[in-house]
């Protein structure tokens, strides 16, 4: 345990150190411009822009199972950091689509900060899921705070005309080296605890699809790979839905998982 504690925190120090002592990084200006540009009932990029009702589906879906009360919980307050998430996925829904109607750095802005909600809160809901109930909900606000900072660095800069993209970079980075880290080292108090692989699995397939952007429309003049790269993201929040729909609260010692809405976390 020692030895993951210290481990956590040399990552932790080499990243704040990378974030804040690398030579800052400025938005390149080609990231906005986006293989599909065609436009459909009067919207520009409509299928860049139309493909984020995808987010706002897994988003509705997400909060509905949060707030539902068969879904299994050991308690109410585990809700917040997953209900916080699936917010983070319907504001992207938002957010994105306004983006890509006129593509720069000032509509970029509402596009990656819901998005770091989302990352943010999900390593919160991780940390109560694997770690301590307590300290992942007292963490969610802070982590918040972090990651919207992250966002809000990069804009201002960029408006001061010495942009630095990289803190927030590097905090994307890291919430998700220690997502699947968490995932290896520390077993759920649930049941389809596995199923963060697959969130991680979707978020490098959109990755793939995003570097693939003009790739892709030329295979057929369909549909970019930006385009599905917000459907692979969107079906990372789905692969969540489909992890709480069907998970329950394994109590050590038992053979068969309880549903868990009686039982208190960890201390």
């Amino acid at each position: 345990m020692n030895l993951r504690i210290g481990l956590l925190v040399a990552f932790t120090l080499l990243t704040v150190g990378a974030a804040l002592l690398l030579p800052a990084v400025p938005q390149p200006l080609d990231y906005h411009h986006f293989a599909d540009t065609r436009e459909a009932f009067g919207i520009r990029n409509f299928l860049d822009v139309s493909s984020n009702l995808a987010f706002a589906i897994a988003g509705i879906a997400g909060l509905v199972l949060t707030l539902h009360p068969r879904t299994s919980f050991a308690h109410a307050s585990e809700r917040w950091p997953y209900g916080v998430f699936f917010v983070g996925v319907l504001l992207t829904a938002a957010g994105s689509a306004y983006y890509h109607l006129a593509p720069d750095n000032e509509t970029l802005f509402w596009d990656r900060l819901p998005m770091t909600i989302g990352f943010m809160s999900l390593l919160s809901a991780q940390i109560v899921d694997r770690i301590n109930a307590r300290l992942g909900v007292a963490l969610l606000v802070p982590l918040l705070l972090v990651g919207m900072a992250s966002v809000v660095y990069w804009i201002v800069t960029e408006r001061a005309g010495r942009g630095n993209v990289l803190p927030y970079a590097a905090l994307q980075a890291y919430s998700v080296v220690i997502l699947v880290a968490l995932a290896a080292t520390h077993p759920s108090r649930y049941t389809r605890g596995a199923a963060i692989y697959g969130v991680f699995a979707a978020y490098v397939l959109a990755k793939v699809f995003e570097h693939f952007d003009d790739e892709l429309l030329a295979m057929g003049n369909v549909i970019s790979g930006h385009s599905v790269k917000h459907i692979a993201a969107a079906i990372a929040a789905l692969v969540v839905c489909h992890m709480l729909w069907k998970r329950t609260l394994v109590v050590p010692g038992a053979r068969i998982p309880a549903t868990g809405h009686s039982l208190r976390p960890s201390p």
